[in-house]
């Protein structure tokens, strides 16, 4: 699905050189190169505050944790989505409630979203999957009209740009409240292991997530609240300093490679090409299809019979995993969500992917639909 060391090899000698600075720093925890990282990040996203933090799961932590929500309450969710939002709502305390998505975007239905909300809804969880974002000005709106606060889970989106209709734009997970961002390594933006930081215009907000990453700290040993320890480490943060400034090329080259996809897949009728939200730029983070007629898993097979990686993203709605089945809570049917379960599949797409390398899982899924 991706190649991290031929991304290496093109990048080792910057890669290297800022790694073997930190380590004759010596400055492993919250070193300068974190700072200097989140500033460049700061800047890129046009966003006033970038707090680094564990891993992308932590960042939603943070945020719920941040926004001072009483047990019981509800966030509200898509139903089809990682784990990792609904975990961390349930773990944090609060109540999930899952809405259905849309079936060519998988992003939240904002024309569901209203219906869905209550007196106990206290915050609604945008999560911007497959490296588009989904209707930030729809939800917005609505968010404000209800004065709830909004989440924007951007751990597969990093880069993307929302589009609002007098012709604005803002990049992805600086439009709500608070977003979130992931740095693991397969994600638009990638260090070589876990990493993750929150982004807010807030700077109230800004200063509590800080002090709940850090062990609730004004300065050292002086505790303001209860905290947690949650942190970017600093060879880290060197190595996504090095790949911020290729993001941009890194996201235009999967953009190249989808519309390569496009272009020869446009004429399968038993798939259903992934579609680009007016809402939104693509960051191709996944290329994701729909498989009709129960073909899926057999198309899998097929695939990674010939040496093709194929994923799917996601065999279980949330609201079907057996952690959560008592848990959430659907508002209305989520049954596009569970049909997408059973239908989608991502082909490989990564930056240094090459025409050759392309053509073969081209020709490889085009000899299964003639054969079948």
């Amino acid at each position: 699905m991706t190649d991290l060391r031929r991304q290496y090899a093109q990048l080792k000698d910057e890669i290297d050189e800022a790694v073997l600075h930190a380590m004759a720093e010596a400055r492993f925890i919250n070193g300068p190169q974190v700072q200097t990282f989140c500033a460049h990040l700061a800047d890129r996203l046009n966003t006033p505050h970038v707090i680094p933090c564990g891993n992308g799961t932590d960042a939603i932590r943070l945020a719920l944790k941040a926004l001072e929500l009483k047990p019981g309450d509800e966030v509200i969710l898509p139903a089809f989505n990682y784990i990792a939002a609904v975990e961390m709502v349930v773990a944090s305390g609060f109540e999930p409630v899952l809405i259905d998505v849309e079936p060519d975007t998988f992003n939240m239905n904002m024309q569901l979203l209203e219906s869905a909300l209550s007196r106990q809804t206290k915050a609604i969880i945008a999560v911007h999957l497959f490296g588009q974002a989904c209707d930030m000005e729809t939800l917005m709106r609505i968010a404000g009209k209800y004065k709830i606060p909004v989440i924007e889970d951007n751990a597969q989106s990093l880069g993307a740009e929302c589009l609002f209709s007098d012709g604005s734009t803002k990049k992805a997970g600086t439009v709500a409240h608070i977003g979130t961002a992931s740095f693991f390594p397969t994600k638009p933006l990638a260090c070589y292991g876990d990493g993750g930081a929150a982004m807010t215009a807030d700077h109230d907000l800004a200063e509590r997530i800080r002090l709940l990453a850090n062990h609730g700290q004004t300065e050292k040993y002086h505790h303001k609240i209860v905290g947690s320890n949650s942190r970017l480490d600093t060879i880290q943060a060197a190595i996504l300093d090095v790949k911020l400034k290729h993001m941009d090329a890194f996201a235009e080259a999967r953009r190249t490679i989808a519309q390569r996809y496009d272009r020869a897949l446009k004429t399968l009728d038993a798939i259903r090409l992934p579609r680009q939200a007016p809402c939104s730029t693509h960051v191709f983070h996944q290329y994701t299809l729909r498989v009709k007629d129960g073909r899926r898993n057999a198309l899998r097979d097929y695939l990674n019979a010939h040496h093709i990686s194929a994923a799917i993203y996601y065999p279980l709605p949330v609201h079907e995993q057996e952690a959560y089945k008592w848990i959430a809570r659907v508002s209305g049917s989520a049954d596009v969500a569970s049909q997408l379960c059973k239908e989608v599949i991502s082909l490989p797409i990564y930056p240094e992917m090459t025409t050759e390398e392309q053509d073969r899982v081209i020709e490889t899924l085009a000899r299964f639909f003639s054969k079948t």
